[in-house]
């Protein structure tokens, strides 16, 4: 428990680390300035491959869940699959109660972040504000980014295999985080989000995972097969 614990203080030292950063930097008005286009004109809503990107983005997660789901209802009528329930009880509930219940219900319709879209400095009406503030946008936010929570989803099988099969958990870690940042990227050239959003959202989606597999996946068990 003392390795868990400071594995998730690291963690949040890092999110708060790197937010510090961007506030000290302006870094999420700054990279907002140099995304968007003539006459406030964002070109990740009108060019691939961000449109494809934006579109896409929510499937290999979904999929990836799906998958689990049907693990783990076969796993009450197969002896080959009845190991794999645990885990794919995981799967399931990382998205739900991360992209799902943290980001997309919890914090995104009750902070109100403006979107970068929404500012007047772009076009708007509303005035920035930094993302531990409430602001006046109302449901569905800004903070965190929707659709890179999703994306970083992918990075679920990470908290399963780590412990016994690092190298393969650890392409599992890249993958996810790589393909969080590159939906991240797609939202902010879209004007949807901020640098912020995106950070946050990959790390509320891997604390709640850290969390869960606290529950589920005991440092014994970690390992991709458990009873």
């Amino acid at each position: 428990m003392e390795r868990r614990l400071n594995h998730l203080f690291l963690v949040i030292n890092i999110l708060i680390g790197l937010s510090l950063l961007i506030f000290m930097s302006n870094a999420d008005l700054r990279i907002a300035r140099m995304a968007v286009g003539a006459n406030n004109q964002w070109p990740g809503l009108a060019h691939q491959p961000w449109i494809f990107l934006y579109k896409t983005a929510p499937i290999p997660g979904i999929l990836l869940a799906i998958g689990a789901l049907v693990v783990l209802c076969a796993g009450f009528f197969n002896s080959c699959l009845k190991k794999y329930r645990r885990q794919s009880l995981f799967f399931i509930l990382l998205l739900a109660l991360g992209p799902g219940l943290l980001v997309n219900v919890i914090l995104k319709d009750h902070l109100g972040r403006p979107r970068p879209q929404e500012l007047v400095e772009f076009g708007g009406k509303q005035h920035f504000v930094q993302f531990w503030q409430p602001g006046p946008a109302g449901k569905n936010s800004s903070f965190p980014c929707g659709h890179a929570s999703i994306a970083f989803f992918l990075m679920a099988p990470w908290f399963i295999y780590r412990r016994r099969r690092r190298p393969l958990a650890l392409c599992f870690l890249w993958l996810g985080l790589s393909f969080g940042l590159l939906v991240g990227v797609t939202r902010i050239m879209q004007g949807g989000h901020f640098l912020s959003d995106v950070l946050w959202a990959g790390g509320l989606v891997y604390i709640t995972g850290e969390l869960l597999s606290w529950l589920f996946l005991p440092d014994n068990c970690n390992q991709g097969a458990v009873p």
